[in-house]
């Protein structure tokens, strides 16, 4: 039986690659290896063959016009989607089941929507403490983590408030704390700031780079926005399903902000 010691050889696309043994610290964290997504019985191709490594601790941007599939990339991602061909590697893993992605997702990835998908009839703590169901955490550990986290995106006054009381920009920190209540390793942000007046999309786009940084967290931000992909250490630029352009440079993430949210 080949033990841990030894080379692990993984399938990927249509030839194996080694995976030499390293620390979970050095090993890609997300990998998508020759994926394809095909919609209307392979008539329409979101994505064609897309090979990507994200490292941990990387702060990327997916960059593209509408349509150029950039969303069904980050449903890769995060497994809200599965690939028609191809395999998604986690920490070197293959994810290949809806379960597998359910409990990744559970424990390992947050993701903040541009619609906030919060429940409106329940405050801003109890929208956070939603995600720490099925932990195995008492009512009152719950409470106590959700609040500390709302602190930490500046909400501390608002944590009783019925999130259809708050400013945009509030519902999305809201809806930040949710996804790194459980403190993932991964943090998805599907136009993030999409919503927003320019205001409240710069105190996001703060408190985001500042989570990277400060909790270590990966970053991956699907964005339209030339100057919010400006910011980001990396670029993923996709056109027509295929990645065009994957760039580099030593930014670092700007400091936290905070403008008067209106």
């Amino acid at each position: 039986m080949m033990n841990d010691s030894l080379s692990q050889q993984i399938a990927c696309h249509d030839h194996l690659r080694v995976v030499e043994p390293h620390s979970s610290d050095s090993r890609a964290l997300i990998s998508l290896c020759g994926v394809s997504r095909f919609y209307d019985g392979g008539t329409i191709t979101a994505l064609k063959n897309v090979d990507l490594e994200i490292e941990a601790g990387d702060c990327v941007a997916i960059v593209g016009a509408s349509g150029s599939g950039k969303s069904s990339l980050a449903n890769m991602l995060c497994g809200i989607d599965l690939p028609s061909a191809g395999t998604v590697l986690w920490e070197g893993r293959p994810q290949l089941t809806r379960q597998d992605w359910t409990n990744l997702r559970r424990l390992s990835i947050g993701i903040v929507f541009q619609e906030f998908n919060l429940i409106p009839t329940l405050t801003a703590l109890e929208n956070v403490e939603l995600a720490l169901f099925g932990r195995g955490l008492s009512a009152r550990r719950r409470r106590s983590r959700a609040a500390t986290v709302l602190e930490d995106v500046g909400l501390q006054h608002r944590t009783n408030n019925v999130v259809t009381k708050l400013s945009g920009g509030e519902r999305q920190r809201v809806a930040i704390a949710r996804a790194i209540v459980n403190e993932p390793k991964l943090l998805i942000g599907d136009e993030p700031t999409g919503n927003l007046d320019s205001k409240n999309a710069a105190n996001v786009a703060h408190l985001m780079f500042g989570l990277c940084a400060d909790k270590r967290m990966t970053l991956v931000l699907v964005t339209h926005d030339e100057k919010l992909a400006a910011s980001c250490h990396r670029r993923v630029r996709i056109r027509d399903g295929v990645i065009v352009e994957d760039t580099s440079k030593a930014v670092p993430s700007p400091p936290i902000q905070w403008q008067a949210a209106e």
